[in-house]
């Protein structure tokens, strides 16, 4: 008897086999890695009203990765698995995620999955991927969730500067406004700018927001994408301003419930709307000042 010689189109599908069975379990091995963290982040750091917007940012990391799926496939003689330095950087990866498990810190659990996929990819693609895919891995950041005493450090400070500024525009325009440090007495109510209103997480994310932005427009102009990330902290302030004259015109004119139900989730629609509107005008602007440089 002969021995079965494959087809024609058993050959390519089992090149395709084993083209991607390593993909396959390294996604495995990543899964049951780093799985309980994401399960802790999701039903304990991002079910919170601060940090909600984690789901959406590994959504946004998700589909990053999809956008460059091509850079992933395989080119011979152009790839070369760089197995010294994956190894090494997983073995960074590890010992950080164990570190993070063992003393439940979630920052350095999630911090570690960065080097992990890069490892993944060192060794499975070379540097090559690795170089097409950079943005996504640094939009992982902000997936990381944020120290607790650098926020308590840099989160009172804004909030007594956006509580001032919205009080004063509000007094200023004839509404019956009183501070006493973050707490707004408008008419017989009072408001107390959370953490969620105008704290360094809604700078973290919208800091996120515009850095996407910044990769989806691809402007070739390193300054101008630089004064534009530069441009998201005043833009924060802003967009925090607004919210909180919002809530504050809400609970004035409707009362408190209007102004901590459904308008209050209305007002932080308003935060990121204003937010974006502003960075598409900064860059407005940025693109008529380099035409301008060029037309003289």
């Amino acid at each position: 008897m002969k021995p079965d010689i494959p087809t024609g189109s058993a050959m390519p599908a089992a090149r395709g086999l084993r083209a991607w069975l390593p993909w396959a379990l390294f996604a495995v091995g990543f899964a049951v890695l780093f799985g309980p963290t994401l399960r802790d982040l999701w039903t304990v750091i991002w079910s919170t009203e601060e940090q909600g917007h984690g789901r959406i940012v590994l959504l946004l990391c998700l589909w990053l990765f999809w956008r460059e799926r091509q850079a992933l496939t395989w080119q011979p003689g152009v790839d070369t698995p760089r197995l010294s330095w994956g190894w090494t950087l997983l073995a960074l990866a590890l010992l950080l995620h164990v570190f993070g498990r063992s003393q439940r810190i979630l920052s350095a659990q999630t911090m570690a999955a960065i080097p992990a996929v890069a490892a993944g990819l060192l060794l499975l693609r070379g540097t090559r991927p690795l170089a097409a895919i950079w943005f996504p891995l640094l939009f992982m950041c902000f997936l990381v969730p944020l120290p607790a005493a650098l926020v308590e450090s840099v989160t009172q400070p804004m909030k007594l500067a956006v509580s001032t500024v919205a009080a004063n525009l509000l007094y200023g325009v004839g509404y019956p406004v009183a501070r006493s440090g973050v707490i707004l007495q408008v008419g017989p109510y009072q408001l107390l700018v959370a953490d969620a209103c105008a704290g360094l997480y809604t700078l973290f994310t919208l800091e996120a927001m515009g850095l996407l932005y910044l990769n989806l427009v691809r402007s070739a102009s390193w300054w101008r994408n630089l004064v534009l990330a530069l441009m998201i902290v005043p833009i924060s302030f802003v967009a925090n301003v607004i919210r909180v004259i919002s809530l504050a015109l809400i609970t004035y004119h409707w009362g408190d419930a209007a102004g901590q139900g459904f308008l209050h989730e209305l007002a932080g629609i308003v935060l990121f709307l204003s937010a974006l509107l502003l960075i598409v005008a900064c860059d407005s602007v940025l693109r008529w000042r380099q035409r301008s440089a060029r037309s003289s």
